[in-house]
């Protein structure tokens, strides 16, 4: 059990003065601790950020600003045929131990389907062409690329069993992907080598 010294010095005199008057400084002052640490955090993510998402734009007044972006991050969430939870991140912002790293191409939004015949990839990828997009797949993943000077996509999916591509049926239409992908039929093979008995 932690000892009374363990804790900060505004939650002991919180404890013992819920209603008093330094109730309502220590809060003031945990929300300007925490508006300094998002300022310090804010600071060294926007010294990571590349280049390209770094403009700056002159106000009337003659003053320059600096702008950032576009940042895009989110993620979906959906319970899998074991019953557990997946979750698929999607956006140019990628988590990692050193603080949020920005990515130059944007992960699309994937959903992933698996019927007894096929795998049923969808992707939303707004603001592209058809033409601008590229697939490229083998038995067991599926490429999803766009590079255009507007937009940039990339997302490597792992697919959930083998499929056969040269039999893969594809459609895009307003911003959304569908790829049919149907599952290769394995043939059982035997385990071990026959013994000839003499």
């Amino acid at each position: 059990m932690p000892e009374e010294d363990d804790y900060p010095e505004w939650f002991r005199r919180r404890r013992f003065s819920p209603f008093g008057g330094w109730f309502f400084e220590d809060i003031d002052r945990m929300f300007r601790e925490m508006e300094k640490m998002m300022e310090e955090e804010f600071k060294a993510f926007t010294s990571r950020v590349p280049r390209d998402y770094v403009r700056e734009r002159k106000l009337p007044d003659g003053s320059t600003i600096r702008e950032l972006g576009p940042f895009v991050y989110g993620y979906s969430v959906k319970i899998g045929p074991d019953g557990k939870p997946e979750i698929h991140e999607f956006g140019n912002v990628k988590p990692s131990r050193y603080g949020p790293k920005v990515k130059e191409e944007r992960e699309p939004l994937v959903d992933i389907v698996e019927t007894n015949g096929e795998i049923h990839v969808v992707a939303e990828l707004p603001g592209v062409e058809k033409e601008d997009i590229k697939l490229h797949g083998t038995e067991d993943t599926l490429i999803i690329s766009v590079d255009n000077p507007q937009r940039k996509y990339h997302k490597e999916i792992t697919l959930p069993a083998k499929v056969n591509v040269k039999e893969a049926k594809t459609q895009y239409k307003n911003g959304v992907l569908e790829v049919k992908l149907p599952k290769t039929k394995e043939e059982r093979k035997l385990k071990g080598e026959p013994i000839k008995i003499e």
